[in-house]
């Protein structure tokens, strides 16, 4: 039930009471009445299996919508937790894109890799010149030309360039597991939206049923005060709040049916679907289980589990050794060299031999580069400490969301009983209300409020098992145990 229904509830009690002190006297001098059927109380439905629906019904026609249900069809398909979940992570995008770009990021670490390889390449050249005339402008090396046509090949291979490539390959897998951790984190997040959209729905098709039963029972109620106002037995002041208590009950069922249909359009979005698709959720029934009770080995737990946590650490990690790699680019860098081939066409005037070969070692030394490599090495140190101050924060932040959702799970396992005693006690007050009412020994206000508070409770109750799963999936995902 919203704020605003209870609002205009209590309202109108309100005035109903005061309107009770002026009737009161003719009310209780009112002869005995034979018993009224007591009417159905509320009864908590903690497992919903079937999804209710109210179709909205053509203008001018018949009943109102609010008092009507339909069952699920038998073509709807049933749907648990655990298979909401196993579908999400099939079909949500997020998922997918997280995959993705873990298979990117290790396509990445083959290309650092590729700087340790040999580079190879092969080269067939034929040409038509004016034997012996030279390129005047535009080169400064191979400038004479001859008709000739041969094929060759050369190769190039990194010797050392002091731990520079070597950091690069290290930085790049350390990212590669950074995205994967990143991957399974995002699957956890799916996992989560799953079962907080999977419990909403079973919430608010549980709280549709006590709003029904709701309509039931002030419907009942207001059957029976208006055939007794048509005898004369009750007052019209009777008979006009049992028609207030029955509109405000069916004003609650139009939003609970909205609430129970909008949540099932969440189920659908989190399993990717992109048409409208009517489940029937299917609860485990397991037992409610108390939270563990030791906080720390949970915050131990997820400081160890989080993948998020440990994207972090490996992103960290990464930018250290890309620090590193920067750095090295101070160092020389030596590799060999080697290319051989043949000319079976040429002027022979020109060529002492017809083939070529020859093999050698470069090492290129940095001097100055306008402090280019210090500025870059200084900017990923400072990259490094940035990432590990992030690393540091996420685990605060870990540890003040594992606490916190302990305390919540616990204070929502205490509110399950407390919610269910308090639910007994006003299925309890209701039905003496109605017995005192139906003996004329109180008022429509009595019985209106009796009827109140035991939807209430109600709907307190239903609230109160449902958010102690939540509050239990919740903690799980806190703490990374998230499947």
């Amino acid at each position: 039930m919203t704020q605003e229904a209870k609002i205009r509830i209590l309202h109108i009690a309100c005035i109903a009471l005061l309107a009770s002190f002026a009737s009161g006297t003719a009310m209780a001098q009112a002869t005995a009445k034979p018993l009224l059927p007591d009417a159905p109380a509320v009864r908590l439905i903690s497992q919903t299996n079937t999804r209710q629906n109210i179709p909205a019904m053509p203008n001018g026609a018949g009943q109102s919508p609010a008092t009507q249900t339909t069952q699920p069809s038998n073509q709807s398909l049933r749907l648990t937790r655990e298979d909401a979940e196993q579908m999400a992570i099939k079909n949500n995008p997020r998922v997918s894109v997280a995959r993705l770009l873990a298979l990117a990021q290790h396509q990445v670490v083959r290309e650092s890799r590729a700087a340790e390889l040999p580079t190879a390449m092969a080269s067939i050249t034929a040409e038509d010149a004016e034997n012996g005339s030279r390129i005047s402008a535009g080169s400064l090396t191979a400038s004479r030309l001859f008709e000739h046509a041969g094929a060759g090949g050369g190769f190039t291979q990194l010797i050392t360039d002091f731990g520079r490539t070597w950091n690069l390959v290290a930085s790049s897998k350390l990212q590669e597991k950074a995205q994967n951790a990143n991957a399974l984190a995002t699957t956890e997040d799916i996992v989560i939206a799953t079962d907080q959209a999977f419990y909403n729905a079973l919430q608010a098709q549980a709280l549709l049923k006590v709003s029904q039963q709701n309509v039931d029972t002030r419907q009942t109620t207001d059957t029976q005060v208006n055939e007794m106002t048509r005898n004369k037995l009750k007052s019209t002041l009777d008979s006009s709040f049992a028609d207030v208590n029955l509109s405000q009950a069916k004003l609650l069922l139009l939003d609970a049916q909205n609430n129970a249909d909008s949540t099932m359009a969440a189920v659908d979005a989190v399993l990717g679907l992109d048409r409208q698709v009517t489940y029937q959720l299917v609860d485990d029934n397991a037992p409610l289980q108390q939270p563990p009770p030791d906080v720390d080995n949970l915050i131990q737990t997820g400081l160890q589990q989080r993948p998020d946590l440990q994207a972090l650490h490996y992103n960290q990690q990464a930018a250290v050794k890309f620090s590193h790699a920067q750095r090295d680019q101070l160092f020389p860098t030596i590799s060999a060299a080697g290319t051989a081939g043949s000319v079976p066409i040429r002027p022979a005037q020109y060529y002492i031999a017809n083939w070529w070969g020859a093999i050698g070692v470069n090492m290129n030394i940095p001097i100055f580069n306008g402090f280019l490599y210090t500025a870059q090495a200084k900017e990923a140190s400072i990259r490094a400490e940035a990432a590990s101050e992030q690393s540091r924060d996420l685990r605060d932040q870990i540890v003040r969301d594992i606490r916190t959702s302990w305390l919540a799970a616990n204070s929502a396992f205490q509110r399950v009983s407390v919610t269910a005693e308090l639910l007994k006690e006003a299925n309890l007050a209701l039905g003496l209300a109605q017995t005192r009412y139906q003996l004329g020994l109180s008022s429509i206000v009595e019985l209106s409020q009796a009827q109140f508070q035991q939807t209430d409770a109600a709907i307190g109750n239903t609230n109160a098992q449902y958010q102690y799963r939540l509050a239990l999936a919740t903690l799980n995902y806190q703490i990374g145990a998230t499947p």
